[in-house]
């Protein structure tokens, strides 16, 4: 287990790391008085979601510098424990440890959705609260939801309304034939229930949708099955290194059916390479944003690490201080004021054009999505601006409400 503690405050000043969270606390010479408020950080490191598991560490450990810089929570440090989540068993075990034994006053973190669950499960038995920031899955949010869970990452509507609007303006969908490899756990299995509801509602047609296995490193088959198909579109519902290894080989096999997806994170781009990388890509933020909040966050990351940040990094340090202000703002840590708090409206600066807020019916942070796509390979300047972004995805005018509009998963009940 690892423990974050603070850092001098001159050190982080010097990095560039103000950001728009407001006010935390009071001043920190008050910080000890009650010794340090401990949250629980649980993430994968391992595996086929293990490099976006690193990004986001790095993301909460520059969180807690910048939180305990600008004087913690009420005077008192921010502390995480960092455990590897590993699989849904070891996160629901360590998860329930952190609570019983170590007495965090919350958790955040994960990526897979089926091991976000089981956190869940453990933060709803003991009425601790949890900050969902990377599992997408719908149900989440639907029939699993649960009163004591929050979700700072987009869910799988929020990219299929998002990166729909893009194919839907490039005329791609109606009478369009589509593929859609998808990850074989719940995540994609979500994921492809809501594409093809996607597909069904605006005409177009799925000629395949493979599950492929979370530990795939050979796709030859799929391919050969794509060249046999000759879509229109090729989505994939892939996560982690699957997008990563399927973009390379769909490359290597020559490939050029327009492709995309309705899940992405930029590290599979990075990690691609700007030969392999193409198409266009929904994103719940990126270091190509062009405002000043994200920038200073960029400076601030790159500063830190030598590398720009993924989304995954921007999506648990943005829990992280969701969670600090929101334990200001009511003067504590308790679970109940803290769900009336988040249920209440209360918004929160994103580095994005809109503040964000929860939705009270099913705990999701409701929030600007975009579109990133590709540069051809002789366009890019380096390894990390290999894309461009769009602006927000709709419209300022738009409710955010609109892009969870469809969403599957079922009912959220937090009675049930």
């Amino acid at each position: 287990m690892t423990l974050t503690r603070k850092i001098n405050r001159r050190s982080i000043l010097r990095s560039g790391g103000v950001f728009a969270m407001g006010a935390l606390a009071a001043p920190s010479i008050l910080r000890a008085q009650d010794g340090p408020i401990v949250i629980g950080h649980l993430t994968p490191r391992t595996g086929f979601l293990g490099p976006l598991g690193d990004y986001a560490v790095r993301g909460a450990d520059l969180a807690v510098e910048h939180i305990n810089a600008d004087g913690g929570i009420m005077g008192r440090d921010l502390q995480i424990l960092k455990e590897d989540s590993v699989n849904p068993q070891t996160a629901s075990t360590k998860a329930e440890r952190m609570i019983e034994r170590d007495k965090v006053a919350a958790i955040t973190g994960e990526i897979s959705s089926s091991s976000t669950l089981a956190i869940g499960q453990v933060a709803e038995r003991t009425g601790t609260v949890f900050f969902n920031t990377g599992g997408n899955s719908d149900t989440l949010r639907g029939a699993d939801c649960k009163r004591h869970m929050f979700h700072v990452e987009t869910q799988n509507a929020m990219y299929l309304n998002g990166e729909g609007f893009h194919f839907l303006n490039a005329g791609l969908v109606e009478g369009k034939k589509w593929y859609l490899p998808t990850a074989d756990y719940a995540f994609g299995h979500d994921l492809l229930e809501g594409a093809k509801a996607f597909l069904k509602r605006n005409g177009g047609e799925v000629v395949g949708d493979d599950l492929v296995s979370t530990d795939a490193t050979d796709f030859s088959a799929i391919m050969l099955k794509i060249q046999s198909a000759k879509p229109d579109v090729v989505a994939l519902n892939l996560a982690g290194t699957q997008i990563t290894g399927f973009l390379k080989q769909y490359s290597e096999f020559g490939l050029d059916f327009p492709i995309g997806g309705f899940g992405f994170d930029t590290q599979s781009a990075w990690a691609a390479g700007p030969q392999n990388f193409r198409g266009t890509w929904p994103s719940v933020w990126n270091h190509r944003i062009d405002n000043d909040e994200s920038k200073a966050f960029t400076k601030a990351f790159s500063d830190k690490y030598g590398l720009p940040p993924e989304n995954q990094a921007w999506s648990d340090y943005t829990a992280l201080k969701i969670m600090a202000k929101a334990m200001a703002d009511i003067g504590g840590t308790d679970s109940n004021a803290l769900i009336e708090y988040l249920e209440g409206g209360a918004k929160f600066d994103l580095m994005k054009n809109r503040q964000g807020y929860f939705n009270p019916s099913n705990h999701q942070l409701l929030q600007e999505v975009y579109a990133i796509t590709a540069l051809p390979e002789s366009e890019t300047e380096n390894e990390w601006d290999i894309f461009t972004t769009s602006g927000p995805v709709i419209g300022p005018e738009e409710p955010l409400e609109a892009l969870i509009k469809d969403a599957v998963g079922g009912t959220c009940s937090f009675d049930a």
